[in-house]
């Protein structure tokens, strides 16, 4: 098991991958800066840290850049996944929005 202090460095260096995905997207997109969305990251983050602290690196006795490298790859994936995800749902609700509230011709 991970001391509390290598436990909070895996925390954070997940929470950075996340936070860098989140930045990146906001960059490659050319909008301007959307707070929800980026809170949206944010909330991204802190699930990808409590699945890689409490799931696999809880499990084992020393990290290493190897470790945290895969730590930085995951919050960067799992804010990906949850943007893609929610991108999805919302796509759905405005369709579905639509063909409820068109009026028939």
């Amino acid at each position: 098991m991970l001391s509390d202090i290598a436990t909070l460095i895996v925390i954070a260096v997940t929470v950075g991958g996340a936070l860098f995905s989140a930045v990146l997207g906001w960059l490659d997109s050319g909008e301007a800066f959307v707070g929800r969305k980026f809170a949206s990251s944010i909330l991204h983050a802190v699930l990808a840290a409590a699945i890689i602290a409490v799931g696999y690196y809880n499990t084992i006795e020393v990290i290493n850049a190897w470790y945290l490298f895969f730590a930085f790859l995951g919050g960067a994936g799992i804010d990906v996944l949850g943007n893609r995800t929610e991108g999805l749902i919302i796509s759905k609700a405005k369709t579905a929005s639509a063909i409820v509230t068109t009026p028939p011709t």
